[in-house]
């Protein structure tokens, strides 16, 4: 391909781009294929000759487009939405242009500028103190990771890296029982093991950790000879909302010197809303380690996570590895592969410059505050529903509900509902029931958008009956 049909091409797809999102209400959320549909349509071995490029885009329309999921469809109300605004697209198409790697200053000085600079935005935006820095990470996997690591290090003096963990003795961390799986697997790979991960059970109508559970847990694995390395609180838990008290639990870790991590990936980003602090928000000062994703409700192109540190330098001693090739001279500079896991670093932080720029924290306060509106009414309407009850309420844009029956009927609800295509939903687990999970978070969505569930989710249900 030459750079002439790289530009008639780039146009096409720009076309169809635009015709797509316009016209994503016509389509099923979920993709109606069945497994191995869309493998059993290419061929088995690549091709030796080339083919056109015409050929490439009419085969991505007839096999490829059937088998996805449109995540941006305003009626996705599965997950937490993986947000992609106009303005953060034309970024990455930028970004995907230059294609710098963006792992030191010198190799790409814009790219650690803008990001030092965005961070520092978003910062401001949430109200955290003006001491905090941080990086953008791909994910809140990563950053949590990255914390994980940095508590291990810091429990052991630094030495693990070095040494590994024989002989070291059971490092703990604590975390309530509504975390993300991501907290678990970031034991798991950072050598600490599932059963050295303490889960304490939550209580109140805001799932919050008990704090006398988890100071009374602390105590015990002293006593019993273990090393407590670092807590992970959260805010907007992925289940059902769960939001710890975070001043009490950052009493508990000073108490116990622990390194403390608050994992806010979803319900983040509603803190630029200075009404939501209150309940959200307060105590957060004092947090060694703070991620949420740009990447769900502000609509910053997936990926883009932001890790907030009170002082990174804990985490560029867990981290930072300087081989004599990625040194750099002359004056000092940030190097944010010395912050982050992955030494590679894609220019993220300029779908977040667009963004903001072009919605204004305005714009994007009034989407998150028309979601958590919009929510609070549907679950309304659902209460109202007779065999239907809310098993969870509203916490920001997110709650959970039941139809009566077996946890077997409310699996057979989902599914049917996906299958119907109108709107995508996902099943969850609360308090031993299975439940049916609802979050209403789509960058572009109205409110007639969340209002059909309630329709569409009554007309399936007399179906089933």
């Amino acid at each position: 391909m030459n750079w002439d049909e790289f530009a008639h091409w780039g146009k096409h797809i720009a076309d169809w781009g635009a015709d797509y999102h316009k016209t994503l209400r016509d389509r099923p959320v979920r993709a109606q294929t069945a497994p191995g549909e869309i493998a059993a349509q290419l061929p088995t071995s690549p091709p030796d000759s080339p083919e056109d490029m015409a050929a490439v885009m009419a085969d991505f329309e007839a096999i490829v487009m059937p088998g996805m999921t449109h995540w941006q469809h305003p009626r996705f109300f599965a997950y937490f939405a993986a947000n992609a605004a106009p303005p953060s697209m034309l970024a990455e198409q930028l970004v995907n242009t230059v294609a710098a790697q963006c792992m030191l200053w010198q190799t790409s000085p814009a790219a650690t500028e803008v990001e030092g600079v965005m961070v520092d935005w978003l910062r401001q935006a949430l109200d955290l103190p003006s001491g905090y820095s941080g990086v953008i990470q791909d994910s809140a996997s990563s950053a949590t990771l990255s914390a994980v690591l940095t508590m291990r290090e810091r429990a052991t003096g630094y030495t693990s890296n070095r040494e590994g963990l024989s002989g070291k003795g059971h490092l703990r961390i604590y975390c309530s029982q509504e975390v993300h799986s991501s907290i678990d697997r970031a034991c798991w790979v950072a050598g600490i093991g599932q059963d050295n991960l303490v889960k304490i059970p939550t209580h109140g109508s805001r799932f919050a950790i008990d704090a006398d559970a988890l100071q009374s847990a602390i105590a015990a694995d002293i006593a019993a000879g273990h090393t407590p390395a670092g807590i992970i609180a959260i805010t907007g838990g992925t289940g059902v909302g769960a939001s710890d008290d975070l001043g009490r639990v950052l009493a508990v870790a000073r108490a116990h010197d622990l390194y403390t991590h608050l994992d806010a990936a979803w319900a983040g980003a509603a803190m630029i809303c200075p009404e939501f602090h209150a309940a959200f928000w307060d105590g957060v000062a004092g947090y060694d380690s703070i991620v949420f994703n740009p990447h769900k409700w502000l609509g910053a192109q997936f990926d883009c996570s932001i890790q907030f540190l009170r002082d990174p330098q804990p985490q560029l001693n867990t981290l930072k590895i300087e081989p004599e090739y990625l040194k750099t001279s002359g004056d000092a500079v940030t190097n944010y592969s010395e912050w982050t896991i992955p030494l590679g670093r894609r220019f993220r932080a300029l779908k977040i410059w667009f963004l903001i720029r072009t919605y204004g924290l305005d714009g994007l306060r009034t989407r998150i505050r028309n979601h958590v509106a919009w929510a609070e009414d549907l679950a309304e309407a659902i209460r109202d529903m007779e065999g239907f009850e809310i098993t969870s309420e509203p916490i920001l844009s997110l709650f959970s509900f039941r139809c009566h029956g077996s946890d077997d009927d409310q699996q057979r609800l989902v599914d049917a509902l996906n299958d119907d295509g109108r709107i995508y939903l996902t099943q969850g687990a609360f308090q031993g029931r299975k439940v049916v999970r609802f979050q209403v978070g789509q960058f572009d969505c109205t409110r007639d958008d969340v209002m059909v569930a309630r329709d569409v989710i009554a007309e399936v249900w007399e179906k089933l009956q």
